[in-house]
């Protein structure tokens, strides 16, 4: 591994994006830590990041420059740390590129400086669950496992102080980190893409094959000796775009049915059998015997927040999805709890929020054959659907949504939260949002 220390010491950096969700708080803290000269810029405003800045105050060499980015912040410096979601035509950007200043972010940061084996894991769907699968079956084997990327309170560059010889880094890239890996010419040992689905289309314009140019970016840089598994959902589109020519990693494509039939599962659904099989291709390919990976299958959990079961009350099952932020994953939800309770039109679903310009007929259409009621959050994709949903009426409280939809549910029904749609609007974030359902939920009587 590089001496980190001595790398970010004296370094003139603007961390471009602090936010909430505690992977900037950590990175910052850590460049400070290590002597750089840091300036941290973010749109949002003092009083919208105190909880963060709060986390910070003991650092005397940050300079904020909050409420908007000031183009000079990205002159004369040395490194441009940016997060994830900036746009694609950033003018700031832009101006430190012009200036010759490398712009990284911190997962690829920390993919060059560990210098450790990478997994990296992306997809539209299922690359938090298999992320955290593989990184189970890992720990289930023995080896010592740092999990990063798109973690929720995980900064990748603090990682780098958890760095020993024998440690490996299961990571989940989203399509914003791994335009990080391209732009360093870099992509995991072994690259993990799970599925393909519209989604961030207001971010890519409309583009479909620029999310995907980003996300190709986990196997563009691969090696020979490098490996690349696939879900079959999403192969077809590394063909569809002309990238298959370019892969150079020995390929495994994975359905489904590749996972034992007589492999068990803790997580419902097809689509999790579908990411268990992702994961035990991975933990073959990293030289996992057979049984620790069928320990490591059988006994994970889940993820919080991915149909995760918050409480059983009186024989209804109340389910958290809120994750599900693309129709897609919302159909996902319907089908695993299909036959949760052996019966149909047995669940309540809570729905709705932002809109993200994708197409919802699929969803209008299997609602009705599992669902016995729809509750609806407010959003602008609610206002989008609405009329096409009977009998509905849409809700700007949680805790009357989850008050009202629970009085309906008798026992064997689901009570499911799975909102097809981003959280903006009511909530901060798709966790705020799951977090303020589930201490309602354990309120429940």
């Amino acid at each position: 591994m590089k001496e980190y220390k001595a790398f970010f010491g004296g370094l003139r950096v603007t961390l471009m994006g602090l936010g909430l969700l505690g992977r900037g708080v950590g990175d910052a803290r850590f460049l400070a830590q290590c002597g750089a000269e840091l300036i941290v810029t973010d749109i949002k405003s003092e009083a919208e990041l105190a909880d963060s800045l709060t986390k910070l105050k003991e650092f005397k060499n940050i300079t904020y420059h909050l409420g908007g980015h000031r183009i000079e912040d990205f002159k004369n410096r040395d490194m441009i740390i940016k997060a994830a979601g900036v746009p694609l035509d950033s003018q700031c950007i832009a101006v430190a590129k012009k200036n010759k200043i490398p712009v990284r972010m911190s997962a690829d940061l920390f993919a060059e400086l560990a210098g450790i084996p990478i997994v990296g894991v992306t997809g539209t769907r299922g690359k938090s669950t298999v992320t955290h699968l593989i990184a189970h079956i890992l720990k289930r084997a023995g080896r010592r496992v740092l999990v990063g990327g798109n973690v929720r309170g995980v900064s990748n560059l603090e990682l780098l102080s958890e760095v020993r010889k024998n440690s490996i880094a299961v990571l989940e890239l989203d399509s914003w980190q791994l335009q990080g890996f391209g732009e360093a010419h870099l992509s995991p040992h072994v690259a993990v893409f799970t599925t393909f689905l519209p989604d961030h289309l207001n971010y890519y314009h409309n583009n479909l094959e620029a999310y995907f140019a980003d996300k190709a970016n986990i196997f563009m840089n691969q090696q020979a000796d490098d490996f690349l598994v696939v879900g079959e959902q999403a192969a077809p589109f590394i063909k569809k775009y002309g990238y298959q020519p370019a892969i150079k990693a020995h390929t495994t494509v994975v359905s489904g049915s590749d996972l034992p039939l007589t492999w068990q599962l803790k997580i419902p659904g097809e689509h999790n059998r579908y990411n268990a099989a992702l994961s035990l291709a991975a933990a073959r390919i990293l030289g996992i015997e057979e049984e620790h990976s069928k320990q490591g299958i059988e006994t994970f959990e889940g993820v919080e927040g991915r149909l995760q079961l918050v409480k059983e009350i009186n024989g209804v099952k109340i389910y958290n999805d809120t994750t599900a932020t693309v129709p897609e994953a919302t159909i996902a939800a319907l089908r695993a709890l299909r036959s949760d309770a052996g019966q149909n039109q047995h669940i309540i679903l809570i729905l709705g929020g932002a809109d993200k310009g994708l197409g919802t007929s699929e969803l209008l259409e299997e609602i009705p054959k599992y669902c016995k009621k729809v509750f609806l959050l407010a959003g602008t994709g609610t206002d989008r659907i609405k009329n096409d949903l009977h009998d509905t009426v849409i809700y700007h409280s949680v805790v009357e949504v989850v008050r009202d939809a629970f009085k309906m549910a008798q026992p064997g029904d689901i009570l499911l939260l799975s909102p097809a749609f981003a959280s903006f609007g009511m909530f901060k974030n798709e966790y705020d949002r799951g977090e303020q359902f589930n201490v309602i939920v354990q309120k429940l009587t």
